[in-house]
């Protein structure tokens, strides 16, 4: 029993500690009066909404920075089925960049993130519809056992669970779950597994968080009766910081660069409405806490470390923080001593940062490499500078059961280093997003380990120091990382990784075999360390030939790559294949490819995926040769259209001229171009006359928000926020004598089955007489969408705007994908 309690210790210490390896932190002496006037607040708010993005910055700051409460974002999905404003990263490496732009916000709001096991799959419109594919039961699993662990006095919704089908599915989703939540988690007999290492929980009260936007507008807002709201003004300064409450939200949200929502800080008043739910009704309006007791008292054994923090805090010494060390030390062995295992856990952990931040004690672990694989040995190099005045000794510093260096007493201002070799365990799990370690469902991560449940990301390795100070001994734990210096940024940090010996990539994620000719597909072996070499093997069903059956390689530095080639052959008839590349060392396969998302704002990822690609043999015909192609906020489909045997040039928008594209058969304007490319609003001109005059103009789906121009068409069409879901839902043809549905292919509705997310969104919903609606859809008791392929002739070429999600189903293989986009880029033929 003694020995369960210990591990559960310290699972919920690395739960609580910061995952990332970047520059370490290094607290001034207001960050350390900050964390002990946290230390001296016991109580929590958890914030619950659906997708990274959708928390409110500026509660959340608020609640953290100036009420001092440990502020908690629950966000059920990492945001997997967003568009992405930056790169092409799409689907689950989508939701790893998103996972860590909540990471970065926290940091900055000093909040905490949460997440589910809810895979985001799209746009849904009504939560019913969201439950069936996430399985409701999983994810109101998932968020009772994050009460259960946080511990919320207050929980706070951003969404309305009374609203269903007013806003997308997932957000009303998210407040019903959270909203049966709040009495389900003190019933233990609800998931009673989770007791085997929690206690049940009810948390005091709980609120949605209103807005104007869910009054239809900010006029409807203002005159809405709000003596019913708790209006909490969230437009506070604070001077130890140099900034409001509003500057810090804007910097947080901003992190959210994927979706482009960089902000603005604001000064001054400004207020937040709290709808109040269930639970103990607050006196106090302003005071959100009101009724519940956060001071030490709420804990036995608590009023006496309450008072030696008040103390401290009263007579805070910004000059010297170290004279108050002995005092933090009293109430550190107090705080040892208290029954209360949540706050006990909580309050420790806090208390250590603060003791060590005054300190001025710097621990450090740097890998002399990035990466390495498991059954292999590092030079680990160790700093420890203590700037205080009181002794410290280094017990132990321990690495993965190596003893690095021990009894080491530190000097006041004079650095201890060292380094040793350190073998890296065969046991040693690759460095990856747990969650992708193994396939799950549509709507549902497969996550089995239910202390993972819940956690951000994956725990990076940690060197142990244990320290003795004033009689008594800390066990403190720091993320190994990599560091090195950049000529121009200088001192730079990366995250320490575990990753295979040899890793494959096959280059196209989609072949398309529309005969039945060989192809030669390309298969990259990236080197995990030096002097690699194998076998590379393609795994295809029977009825595919592969030839030849094994590429030996060989690779001297690890790091450097070899691009093998296979000849394939399709089946003479139309079907779809996972192809597989394996690559075999001494016996071992390695099935996985790795991707890097390397962004400024966020650390480096390196995920590991398996190493398959989409083989379809297909019955397409095409017509034309060159394309032109503009980019928008990044997707994949020129690849995609190069997998048709097309030219594809990627035009740049500043570029574009009258001579330079007129050769090409069409022009594709990549997703969100019009919101997101500035330079095409003079360039319309040019673009049009190149229809006019005979080319075919195809533009991909814009949002209704800020467009760089309202001429995205030659005539009238305004854009809406209508869509079709539901990627099955049927397909009627409007016009299907149209040549766009019958050269060079014949599309029948057989062509809109296997689509993904969603089959399309933001239609027009108005335009001119002159386009021709081709497609009608609706999901479920809605009326027909019409918008979602319109054509118009225009002088002697075509323009044609489409709101159907190529960008989606192109690079997943989707078949009648492909032989929809060729007729429309045959249409003037």
């Amino acid at each position: 029993m003694k020995k369960h309690c210990i591990l559960l210790y310290i699972f919920s210490l690395l739960f609580l500690q910061p995952l990332l390896a970047q520059q370490p932190q290094k607290p001034t002496s207001s960050d350390i009066y900050n964390q002990i006037e946290k230390l001296n607040f016991l109580g929590s708010v958890l914030y619950v909404a659906a997708h990274p993005d959708d928390e409110n910055t500026k509660l959340i700051s608020y609640l953290s920075n100036e009420t001092k409460a440990r502020t908690g974002y629950l966000s059920l999905t990492r945001g997997d089925g967003g568009q992405n404003l930056i790169g092409t990263e799409l689907k689950e490496l989508l939701g790893v960049l998103r996972t860590q732009e909540l990471l970065a916000a926290r940091r900055i709001d000093g909040g905490e993130q949460y997440f589910t096991r809810a895979n985001d799959f799209g746009y849904s419109k009504e939560p019913l519809e969201t439950f069936e594919i996430w399985n409701k039961d999983s994810i109101l699993n998932d968020v009772i056992l994050t009460i259960r662990r946080f511990k919320p006095d207050i929980i706070i919704n951003r969404f309305n669970h009374q609203t269903p089908g007013t806003t997308h599915g997932h957000h009303t989703a998210s407040a019903i779950l959270s909203y049966e939540a709040f009495d389900k988690a003190s019933d233990s007999e609800i998931y009673p597994e989770h007791l085997k290492t929690l206690s049940t929980w009810k948390p005091k009260r709980l609120f949605f968080n209103t807005s104007w936007f869910f009054y239809g507008s900010e006029e409807n807002f203002k005159k809405a009766d709000k003596s019913n709201l708790f209006a909490i003004n969230t437009g506070v300064y604070y001077p130890l910081k140099g900034k409001s409450n509003g500057e810090i939200a804007a910097l947080s949200r901003s992190q959210h660069q994927c979706q482009g929502f960089g902000t603005t800080g604001t000064r001054g008043n400004e207020t937040e409405y709290l709808d109040f739910l269930k639970g103990d009704l607050p006196k106090d309006k302003n005071n959100i806490f009101d009724g519940i007791n956060t001071s030490w008292t709420r804990v036995k054994g608590g009023e006496t470390i309450g008072k030696i923090l008040t103390d401290i805090q009263k007579n805070f010494n910004f000059k010297n923080p170290e004279v108050h060390l002995t005092k933090l030390i009293e109430a550190y062995k107090l705080i040892n001593q208290l029954e209360d295992e949540h706050w006990k856990t909580i309050k420790k952990q806090e208390l250590e940062n603060i003791i060590v931040a005054t300190c001025g004690l710097y621990l450090e672990g740097v890998a002399s490499i990035q990466n390495t694989n498991p059954n292999s040995e590092i030079t680990l190099k160790l700093e420890a500078t203590s700037r205080c005045n009181e002794p410290i000794e280094i017990i132990s510093a321990e690495f993965l059961n190596t003893v690095l260096t021990e009894d080491k007493k530190l000097e006041n201002n004079i650095p201890f280093k060292t380094e040793k070799q350190v073998k890296i365990s065969e046991s040693v799990p690759f460095s990856s997003p747990y969650w992708l370690n193994k396939k799950g469902t549509l709507g549902l991560f497969s996550v089995s380990d239910m202390n993972m449940i819940g956690k951000s990301e994956t725990d990076l390795l940690k060197l142990h120091w244990k320290i003795r100070l004033c009689d008594v001994t800390f066990d403190i734990y720091k993320n190994v990382i990599y560091k090195f210096n950049d000529p121009v940024k200088g001192e730079m940090y990366k995250p320490f990784a575990v990753l295979p010996e040899v890793t494959t990539e096959i280059l196209n994620k989609v072949e398309l075999f529309p005969n039945n000719r060989k192809h030669i597909v390309s298969v990259k072996v990236k080197a995990g360390k030096d002097n690699c070499k194998g076998d590379v093997i393609f795994d295809l069903p029977a009825d595919w030939k592969v030839w030849p059956k094994k590429i030996a390689f060989e690779i001297a530095q690890k790091g450097g790559e070899k691009t093998v080639v296979f000849e394939i052959t399709p089946p003479n008839y139309p079907t779809e294949a996972i192809a597989k590349s394996i690559a075999v060392i001494d016996g071992v396969r390695f099935d996985k490819k790795l991707v890097t998302i390397d962004y400024s704002h966020i650390p480096l990822q390196q995920v590991l995926l398996p190493s398959e690609a989409k083989f379809n043999k297909i019955e397409i015909e095409t017509r034309g040769t060159n394309i032109g192609y503009i980019m928008g906020a990044g997707d994949e489909v020129p690849e995609s259209l190069r997998q048709m045997d097309y030219n594809v040039t990627l035009l740049s928008p500043e570029k574009i001229t009258t001579e330079n594209i007129k050769d090409f058969d069409a022009i594709l304007v990549g997703i969100r171009a019009y919101n997101t490319v500035d330079a095409l609003k003079f360039k319309q001109n040019i673009l049009f006359d190149y229809v006019k005059k005979g080319g075919t103009m195809i533009v991909q789906y814009n949002t209704t928000g800020k467009l760089v121009t309202n001429d995205i068409a030659p005539y009238e069409l305004k854009l809406s926020q209508d869509r079709v879901t539901e990627e099955g839902a049927k397909v009627t043809f409007l016009n299907p004598k149209h040549p766009v549905l019958n050269f060079p292919n014949k599309i029948t509705e057989k062509d809109f089955e296997c689509w993904i997310q969603e089959q399309g969104l933001y239609y027009p919903n108005k335009w001119s007489g002159k386009f021709t609606p081709i497609l009608s859809a609706h999901d479920k008791n809605e009326t027909p969408k019409e918008g979602g392929l319109l054509i118009a002739k225009y002088g002697n070429g075509h323009y044609i705007y489409t709101g159907l999600s190529f960008f989606r189903e192109l690079p997943e293989g989707v078949p009648g994908a492909f032989r929809l986009m060729a007729n429309l880029i045959a249409v003037g033929e």
